[in-house]
């Protein structure tokens, strides 16, 4: 009777794992390869080969700290895989990542959103790349603006580019949240944004595949992407969008699009924006031309970016001397001249400059005629040297500051220029922290921020709850009240003019 029963059982054991097999196959669909030998090499050898060359030739590891995402661009390997290594290059290959976040722009199906793959792995030459399918599948069920459909991903190359880079980089223990993300509108992105923020940690590695200009001539390339790498750079989704916007109107000469995953860049921009801690860097810039293949009549631009997080550790001090003010402040005045003067923009040869003024700083300019505000515009950042930041805040504050007109070039010798040069922020607990006159504040609540700079307690005479009143009504817009449980972070400010260095 055994013998009977137990084969009988062997059967149906057999059938139901069959089944089983059967099912799991029918719902896990592995994404595989669409541009393998086309982009890059569909040889794994041949690939390993070439990523390895490109990794040696790239900008070497620069000790930037802990990378939190990458901005890379997507297109050949021949083309654009040596910048890419510069910005890979960069990441820690010992580290290890929860999750890696790939957000690539739709080249193939119109959309409005981003999707994310779910249904399986993704393959390349080198293996398998394993997908966190399931917090895929929790963000698509959770956010509207999220979906899952294969066909966005079927064709695309902006993620599978990227992938080889982080297999040879990370190894093959890899886990993704691939995205290709339709977006044709900024409010679009902000909800993308939203719904990603909570993974923007230490825990979690960004990665956004881009290009920059497409089809200029070389030397309109470099000029547009420049300006567009500042703005990414200043962290601000509007700075993008202007610069985006302005570059347009210019009509540069077969000037398709500034950015092409323009999406990607400025979702990860609404996420980041205010985050006081996050810093963007530059590590690397070619365009098509300079590729040995390249053609300098129709080029394409691509930077490799590097984004961390700084830590609240105490640094250094950091002080200047009456000639780095005196230097800033003559730069700051020439440069203006130069930009209402629609002249060429001439920047000093840091080896002539002192150690602080090639210190990466944030940094305010601000502008009066005859006592009164006339422009203002900085940034917190320390993400490049202060004279560059103190140029770039000059042109900005004369020309961009929109409760003001452009400054005119008659009245660039009416102009007073004042210098804020930023100290790291550090976030505080209480109030109590807080010191009237010393102290800039900073208050962040969700996606709302705004700041004071410290000598606006001075020049109002507030009392520090007026202080903080008045940030968070009128510059953060969250109520009189609304600093009391919000984020505060403060700082402090070097400022200095141009009466008090006796240059005016």
């Amino acid at each position: 009777m055994r013998r009977q029963f137990a084969f009988p059982l062997v059967i149906a054991l057999a059938i139901l794992c069959q089944c089983a097999l059967a099912r799991q196959q029918a719902t896990s669909i592995d994404r595989q390869p669409a541009v393998a030998g086309q982009f890059y090499p569909g040889n794994a050898a041949e690939l390993r080969a070439t990523l390895k060359d490109l990794f040696a030739n790239a900008v070497p590891p620069k000790g930037i700290g802990h990378v939190q995402a990458v901005i890379v661009p997507h297109a050949g390997y021949v083309f654009s895989g040596g910048v890419a290594a510069s910005g890979f290059n960069q990441i820690d290959p010992g580290r290890h990542f929860d999750n890696i976040f790939v957000l690539g722009p739709s080249h193939h199906v119109g959309f409005e959103g981003a999707s994310i793959y779910t249904d399986g792995n993704f393959i390349t030459p080198l293996g398998v790349v394993q997908v966190n399918t399931k917090l895929g599948k929790q963000l698509v069920e959770n956010n509207k603006v999220l979906v899952s459909r294969n066909d966005a991903h079927q064709l695309e190359h902006s993620v599978e580019v990227q992938l080889p880079f982080l297999q040879s980089r990370l190894g093959k223990d890899i886990r993704i949240v691939p995205m290709v993300l339709g977006a044709s509108s900024a409010a679009t992105c902000k909800k993308i944004a939203d719904a990603l923020r909570p993974y923007f940690n230490e825990n979690n590695l960004f990665v956004i595949s881009t290009d920059f200009s497409h089809y200029p001539a070389y030397e309109d390339a470099k000029r547009a992407d420049k300006a567009t790498a500042e703005a990414v750079v200043s962290r601000s989704p509007d700075n993008l969008i202007r610069v985006m916007e302005e570059n347009a109107r210019k009509q540069i000469p077969d000037l398709v699009t500034s950015l092409c995953g323009w999406p990607c860049v400025l979702t990860f921009l609404y996420m980041i924006e205010n985050d006081p801690k996050v810093t963007i860097q530059i590590v690397d810039y070619k365009n098509s031309g300079d590729a040995s293949v390249g053609d300098k009549e129709r080029v394409v631009g691509y930077y490799a970016m590097v984004v961390t997080a700084r830590s609240d550790q105490k640094k250094e001090s950091f002080n200047l001397t009456d000639k780095d003010k005196r230097d800033l402040l003559v730069l700051a005045r020439k440069t203006v001249e130069q930009k209402v003067g629609q002249l060429d923009i001439t920047t000093p040869d840091p080896s002539g400059l002192s150690k602080a003024l090639t210190t990466n700083c944030g940094a305010f300019v601000t502008l009066r005629k005859k006592g009164d505000l006339r422009g203002c515009i900085g940034r917190f950042d320390a993400s490049e040297p202060l004279y560059k930041v103190v140029q770039q805040m000059a042109i900005a504050s004369s020309t961009e500051d929109y409760r003001f007109s452009p400054v005119d070039p008659r009245e660039v010798n009416q102009l007073e220029i004042e210098i804020s040069v930023l100290t790291p922020m550090r976030r505080i607990k209480s109030i109590d922290e807080f010191e009237l006159g010393k102290h800039g504040i900073y208050i962040k609540k969700g996606a709302r921020a705004g700041t004071f700079l410290p000598q606006v307690a001075t020049e109002t005479g507030w009392t520090k709850d007026e202080f903080f009143g008045h940030c968070a009504q009128d510059k953060a817009g969250i109520g009189w009240n609304g600093w009391k449980n919000a984020e505060l972070y403060i700082y402090e400010a070097l400022v200095f003019d141009e009466k008090e260095l006796h240059l005016r």
